[in-house]
């Protein structure tokens, strides 16, 4: 029976990614049924519809799970972040990155093997802002809740506990944000007492960002608020090589997203340049998250081995291999793993 996935190819860059990602997923043998959404973000806003679109979340909540490619976001002026508002319209509260480093790919460090849990749908993007034009004074709330806290950690430490991780590391600034940071520290530390099998510590977020970049390997499970995760999820990514390899997941209780956590990159679109290799591992997310392990398992083992030995990869990463031509050498790769 096929798995109903709606998809959301994105722009710039997304709807190469976003092909490349399917002939991939088609070469696992997977049998899905897309509903395929092209008009969002900019393009809907130019055809004179919301940013998002209402058919857009109608699918999503029929299906449970998306795959989305990356979408522009203006800067300073236009809609809201889509981004944000499939999280917020969804209730996808855990946003999850893995940070793993891929053979051949050169980095500062080795083998680094950690994981973002940030929480996805309050603190400072929770879009409660206000600007005062005569005193010219802008002001925005960083708004943390008692159960957006306990559930962001808690699910954290179920992650930890089913894949078999050893500690959780909670990032905040209670020393100086003594409501906020504080509350969440205080709930983290309740939610820990209910998982004694995990180490547990915390730390405040300018010196973890400073470990990070200089002990990586002494981390394994970092959980935080909205804005201290989405930097440290973009900082851990650059242990690991950067945004282009990374993948990303946006999940909550009743619908998942999965993404790649890079931009649109609209200087490269239609060249068939971009790198596909940050929603493909994404994809392996989703198969996992729907239960297609054996599928989600040879993909992942044939991006490892494609880039140990240095193979068709894209110009990013060294290679000489356009969008097509990656997908197309790893999903021969992955036929030869499943026997599809």
């Amino acid at each position: 029976m096929a798995h109903s996935i709606t998809l959301l190819p994105g722009d710039g860059i997304g709807p190469e990614v976003t092909k490349a990602t399917r002939t991939v997923i088609d070469a696992a043998g997977v049998d899905i049924s897309w509903d395929r959404h092209r008009v969002i973000g900019q393009t809907a806003v130019e055809r004179g519809r919301p940013a998002l679109p209402p058919d857009v979340i109608d699918s999503i909540k029929s299906t449970g799970v998306a795959l989305k490619g990356p979408i522009t976001t203006p800067v300073g002026k236009g809609f809201t972040s889509v981004n944000v508002q499939l999280r917020q319209r969804l209730d996808l509260y855990a946003n999850v990155r893995p940070c793993i480093t891929l053979p051949g790919v050169e980095t500062p460090f080795e083998d680094t093997d950690l994981i973002i849990f940030r929480e996805n749908t309050e603190g400072l993007y929770s879009g409660i802002e206000t600007y005062d034009e005569r005193l010219e004074i802008a002001d925005s709330i960083a708004r943390i809740t008692k159960r957006g806290s306990e559930r962001i950690v808690r699910f954290c430490f179920e992650y930890a506990k089913e894949h078999g991780r050893e500690r959780v590391t909670l990032a905040h600034k209670a020393n100086i944000l003594k409501k906020t940071s504080g509350l969440f520290l205080d709930i983290g530390r309740e939610v820990a007492a209910d998982y004694p099998e995990i180490d547990f510590d915390d730390a405040i977020i300018d010196a973890l960002c400073m470990n990070l970049v200089m002990y990586p390997e002494e981390y394994d499970c970092i959980v935080s608020t909205n804005l201290f995760g989405d930097i440290l999820s973009d900082l851990t990514a650059g242990l690991v090589g950067g945004l282009g390899i990374t993948a990303g997941a946006n999940i909550g209780n009743d619908h998942a997203i999965f993404e790649a956590v890079h931009g649109s990159a609209p200087d490269i679109a239609g060249q068939n340049a971009a790198n596909p290799t940050a929603l493909i591992q994404s994809a392996v997310m989703m198969l996992e998250h729907i239960g297609e392990v054996a599928a989600a398992n040879a993909i992942n083992q044939a991006v490892t081995e494609m880039y140990r030995e240095e193979e068709t990869l894209t110009a990013d990463m060294g290679g000489e291999a356009s969008t097509s031509e990656f997908a197309e050498a790893l999903a021969d790769r992955v036929s030869h793993h499943t026997g599809s």
